[in-house]
């Protein structure tokens, strides 16, 4: 089992565009789970390079996002490692340039999170409006069970009211 000590959620996206904010609603499910104290959980809105100390202090990195695969509104998508440069070079919306630019950064520095894992969900509508679309709605929940899967796997046993480390 990993040592849990350096765990780090970001959840990304806009509320104003759309199915943009799906990450920010999974960061909220996430936090009313039961999140172990020792996972900083923080909103990265749209903060850009604002992230990297966060993720430079960060030995695990999980980023909640929506992700634009090509697959049909509101499925999960899942990266991990190599894949999350890749995929964060279609631009769905200027935070994911920052985040890319953040993990570049970080690697260029040598402090790049020893994992890095995005989980997310394929938008439909990405423009200026409040609420999310109903097919991501209705993925809302696969996102955050994936979510804590991950973190139970990291090394971070989940149960309700656990409590939940901000940022």
């Amino acid at each position: 089992m990993n040592d849990p000590a350096g765990t780090l959620v970001i959840g990304l996206g806009s509320p104003l565009m759309g199915d943009d904010g799906v990450g920010l609603v999974a960061l909220e499910r996430l936090r009313e789970a039961g999140v172990p104290g020792d996972v900083t959980l923080a909103d990265g809105g749209t903060w850009g390079l604002n992230l990297l100390p966060l993720v430079e202090g960060a030995e695990r990195l999980l980023v909640l996002d929506a992700v634009r695969a090509g697959r049909p509104p509101g499925t999960v998508v899942r990266l991990e490692g190599e894949q999350v440069p890749r995929f964060l070079m279609t631009k769905l919306s200027p935070h994911q340039i920052d985040l890319r630019e953040v993990l570049a950064l970080a690697e260029f520095r040598g402090t790049t999170p020893e994992e890095v894992v995005v989980i997310g969900l394929e938008p439909e509508r990405v423009e200026m409006h409040a609420g999310l679309t109903a097919a991501v709605a209705a993925g809302v929940e696969a996102v955050v069970e994936d979510a804590l899967r991950q973190l139970e796997a990291w090394g971070h046993p989940v149960r309700p009211g656990a409590g939940a480390g901000h940022a």
